[in-house]
């Protein structure tokens, strides 16, 4: 193992490690201590209590709250909304942060509560508001806390100042408009979804859907997304004269951009920051080396917000790139001989390898594992890559912008439509705890099989290289 992935390891469990344990002074000696004693391993030990005291110091800071001691008052606000508004049955929901609270000056996330009874207001919005505050419900409180929110603001009127923010409000608007000119209803809403990881538009039952047959992934910005707005802006850049240090020098700007109108999700950081680098290291020469990207993801994640590591879709994101880079290529060996189209076998033996790695995670955080992720995936794929192609080139090609949405339309009802009829499917979802059981009994009988079996005929039939060299002799004298 690379000395620079055992460094980088340290730092991320630093980081990592405050959300189970705060920094302590005696702990941390003991490893200096320790650093003493075994110098190989002194540099490791450092930049893991770097990462311990950071973490720890980040969290401190997270877990202030200047509204907290407010919490059953009321007065005027001035807020600035941060995401898309999401419609509930009773309120509309939004992450916010307050600039200005009965005259004083602060800068504090909030949930912020709107009525229903008018359209939202979008992302980067400025609100000028009359409510109260309070304490978040018991089943939030904790997943909220996480994030930095302690409070939420459930406002009784709201006026608005002004309906822009900054590039990245600015960004998002324009993506979600030109990306889907023309297109309504939820041929509209799973293109968002695709293109900008939100599911609000979709309907509850759609979005179970989704759940259930294991393709809601799709409705997470991830590396495809990244690979495909980098390798699109390169290739048009090559097209129109520029050099390959101008066209990769554009897709790092695309990237960057793509990030700011999406959000920060921790699927979409990952990816950006991995994507990023892959540029870098052409820039400067280097080689490109995924497993030091992808820990570079996790350190920034976690240097930001520690509690990151207890999110779900982070351990998602980061168990599912794992997997590819681990189990899928073995995956993929094991189908090799069978009559199974290659882009097929990718599929197949990516969509497996993610499956099985984001199950445990799926039913810790859900208590739901789908069971037809494999053919569902596989289904899907088809429509996977055009649907976010189209979508850019409606969003840069503006004369050309509706034909090409009513084309990715078509996709887009393709996509809802398998999510559909394999989310609806008798037990298409495990949810019960002594089913989970028996699927994870099965998995390790299976996988121990396979195991066995391969070692038995590596046995019997020995590698051509391998053979005694009387056996080669006879079968070059047959030939």
């Amino acid at each position: 193992m690379r000395r620079s992935y055992v460094l980088a390891g340290a730092l991320a469990g630093g980081l990592a490690a405050p959300a189970a344990v705060r920094f302590a002074l005696e702990p941390a000696l003991l490893a200096v201590a320790l650093a003493t004693l075994w110098p190989r391993a002194s540099l490791a030990l450092v930049l893991a209590l770097g990462g311990w005291w950071w973490g720890s110091a980040r969290l401190h800071a997270l877990d202030q709250s200047a509204l907290a001691a407010q919490i059953g008052t009321a007065g005027p606000a001035l807020v600035d909304l941060k995401e898309p508004p999401r419609r509930g049955r009773f309120t509309v929901r939004v992450r916010a942060v307050v600039v200005r609270w009965s005259g004083t000056r602060l800068h504090e996330a909030v949930q912020l509560e709107l009525p229903s009874t008018r359209a939202p207001p979008p992302q980067g919005a400025r609100l000028r508001v009359l409510g109260a505050l309070r304490a978040p419900a018991d089943f939030e409180r904790t997943w909220l806390r996480r994030h930095g929110v302690h409070v939420v603001l459930r406002a009784s009127s709201v006026r608005v100042v002004r309906l822009r923010g900054g590039l990245a409000d600015r960004l998002h608007a324009w993506l979600a408009h030109a990306s889907t000119p023309g297109l309504t209803g939820e041929r509209r809403a799973v293109l968002e979804g695709v293109v900008l990881g939100e599911d609000g538009g979709l309907s509850e039952t759609l979005r179970q859907r989704f759940r259930a047959s294991g393709l809601y992934h799709l409705l997470a910005v991830s590396g495809g997304n990244v690979i495909v707005v980098a390798t699109g802006t390169i290739a048009l850049a090559l097209l129109l004269g520029i050099s390959r240090i101008g066209a990769e020098l554009a897709a790092l700007g695309s990237i960057g951009a793509y990030v700011l109108a999406v959000g920060p999700q921790p699927s979409v950081i990952r990816a950006g920051i991995v994507g990023a680098l892959g540029s870098l290291a052409w820039l400067t020469g280097r080689e490109r080396d995924r497993w030091y990207a992808l820990l570079v993801a996790a350190i920034a994640l976690l240097a930001w917000n520690p509690y990151t590591a207890l999110d779900p879709g982070f351990q998602l994101s980061f168990a599912a790139v794992l997997s590819i880079f681990v189990l899928a290529p073995r995956l993929e060996r094991m189908l090799e001989g069978y009559p199974v189209p290659r882009r097929l076998a990718q599929c197949i033996a990516i969509s497996a390898a993610c499956g099985l790695a984001t199950a445990p995670v799926s039913w810790l955080h859900f208590r739901a594992i789908p069971l037809l992720t494999v053919p569902a995936n596989a289904a899907a794929a088809p429509v996977v890559t055009p649907l976010l192609a189209l979508a850019l080139l409606a969003a840069v090609l503006p004369p050309v912008g509706p034909l090409l949405a009513q084309a990715n339309g078509w996709c887009a009802a393709y996509l809802a439509g398998c999510a559909r009829f394999f989310g609806g499917l008798p037990g298409a979802q495990v949810r019960s705890p002594a089913a989970a059981a028996g699927l994870a009994s099965g998995v390790l009988l299976v996988a121990a099989y396979a195991w066995q079996r391969g070692q038995r005929a590596e046995a019997r039939v020995p590698p051509v290289r391998q053979r005694p060299a009387e056996d080669r002799t006879r079968g070059e004298e047959a030939a």
